[in-house]
This record gives structure tokens, C-alpha cells and sequence, in this order.
């Protein structure tokens, strides 16, 4: 299963960064990529407010059909403000996850600095009742070419 939820490649690849991460929680393999993108509507660095957008691939390599129920992140800027947000699903879905299936979406992120990081849960419930959170290793956010 595959799903896009926002679309738009930057215009200025010479800007593009891409940053990853990916961890691996009861045969769930979660793998993540983020990009800058300097040519969204939401981008405006002279308004202190830098757009970027992740993706994200769910694998299930287990052996149990699972459901992603709810999503829960943490979004820290460079000056430390943390900021979680928690809820259903992701892109209005909770997809079933048969084993070797994947499921795949893109969704986006305003900062405040040129600079952060994402990390979090999927809340996951197994055919046979079992829950568990399958980790979202943290990952950069970051403008290419800045200075920290």
C-alpha cells in the first residue's frame, strides 16, 4: 500500500538536503527521510519559519498483520523548544499492515529554526490484541549550506 500526502519537489535542487533515520521495533522497520524545501508557500526564512517535508516507509518484516492506530512526535527546534503532537493515524489513514507489506506517505513540518529534529511512535496493535509503540528513530531537520 502506498499513499502520498503532500506532494511538490523543491525547485532549486541545489538547496535540497536529505537527512534520515530508521529503527527496526517487533519486525516493524520504520525508515524516514527529510528535505528542506525552500520553495514551499510556508518557507519564509525572513519570517523565521523554514518548511520540510518527511517520508516515511512502514515495513512490516514481521510475522503478524499489525494496525497503526495512532502517531505520537516529538519536533525539537535548535533553541530546544520541543514541541508533541499526538493523534490518529497518519494522513487520515490507519493502515493494516499484512506481514510484508508497506505502507508509504509524505506529510510536512514548519520550524521556527533553520535547524531541528523529529522523533517519535507509531502506537501499534497486532491481529491478536497485542500493542506496542514501534519506534521513530530521530532524524534532522536541517537547511542546507547554514551555520549552526
Amino acid at each position: 500500500m502506498r499513499r502520498r500526502a503532500l506532494s511538490g519537489a523543491p525547485r532549486s535542487p541545489r538547496f535540497s538536503a536529505v537527512s534520515g533515520s530508521e529503527a527496526i521495533t517487533n519486525g516493524i522497520r520504520i525508515r524516514v527521510v527529510s528535505q528542506y524545501l525552500p520553495d514551499h508557500a510556508s518557507s519564509e526564512p525572513r519570517d523565521r519559519q523554514w518548511f520540510f517535508t518527511y517520508t516515511v516507509r512502514i515495513s512490516n518484516e514481521g510475522f503478524d498483520t499489525v494496525q497503526l492506530v495512532s502517531r505520537h512526535w516529538q519536533i525539537t527546534d535548535a533553541n530546544g523548544h520541543t514541541e508533541e503532537v499526538r493523534g490518529p493515524g497518519v494522513v487520515g489513514a490507519q493502515p493494516v499492515l499484512a506481514p510484508g507489506e508497506s505502507f508509504e506517505y509524505t506529510s510536512g513540518c514548519p520550524l521556527r529554526t533553520a535547524f531541528g529534529t523529529m522523533k517519535g511512535a507509531y502506537q501499534m496493535v497486532s491481529d491478536d490484541g497485542q500493542e506496542f509503540d514501534a519506534e521513530i528513530a530521530p532524524f534532522a531537520l536541517n537547511v542546507p549550506y547554514a551555520v549552526n
